[in-house]
């Protein structure tokens, strides 16, 4: 089962720009590649940052499912996991730690975030997260059960994928010259 996991960099809460994004490739739990991108600070091209990376890489022919470590990167760069579904032709899987706090926000995107009703809408459409296996996922093209079964494959300790592990990992050392632990 190979996978591509998703994560962006750190950054300052004054800053505005171009945040960086890390995609790990990997075949189970096996790191395969790493792809390195940027997206907006708060802007609209995650999806298609995201969708660009692997569709120009090696690594897009055997890539079985994108997971993404929640719907949005760069502070409020929210993904359209939809259109990213579509344009890749994967299974997209969301994976959190713990479920997000909808009404807080929906209330930050709608006062404070430019463009945020419709970053809303983005996450409204997609639906709540669901608990599944000691973590909590939203999911695009395909089913429960093979969220599991995708889950399941690409774990090496705990709960959480080593795809999406690795992307924290290496996008903290990207964005600050060195990565700390919490992954």
């Amino acid at each position: 089962m190979n996978t591509i996991g998703f994560d962006d960099g750190p950054f300052d809460q004054s800053f505005r720009g171009d945040v960086p994004l890390v995609g790990v490739v990997c075949a189970r739990t096996r790191i395969d590649g790493v792809l390195i991108g940027k997206v907006r600070r708060d802007g609209r091209d995650a999806t298609r940052r995201i969708a660009e990376l692997v569709s120009r890489s090696p690594f897009h022919v055997q890539a079985h499912a994108i997971l993404l470590q929640g719907i949005a990167v760069g502070g409020f760069n929210v993904v359209d996991v939809q259109a990213l579904h579509e344009a890749l032709e994967r299974p997209v899987l969301v994976v959190v730690r713990r479920p997000p706090d909808l009404a807080r926000i929906r209330r930050v995107l709608l006062e404070k975030v430019p463009g945020g009703a419709r970053k809303w809408r983005l996450i409204e459409r997609l639906g709540p997260p669901e608990p599944l296996d000691g973590v909590w996922v939203q999911r695009v093209g395909l089913d429960l059960s093979r969220a599991r079964q995708v889950l399941r494959a690409s774990r090496l300790h705990g709960s959480f994928p080593e795809p999406l592990r690795l992307a924290h990992l290496i996008a903290g050392a990207v964005g600050r010259g060195t990565s700390k632990g919490g992954a």
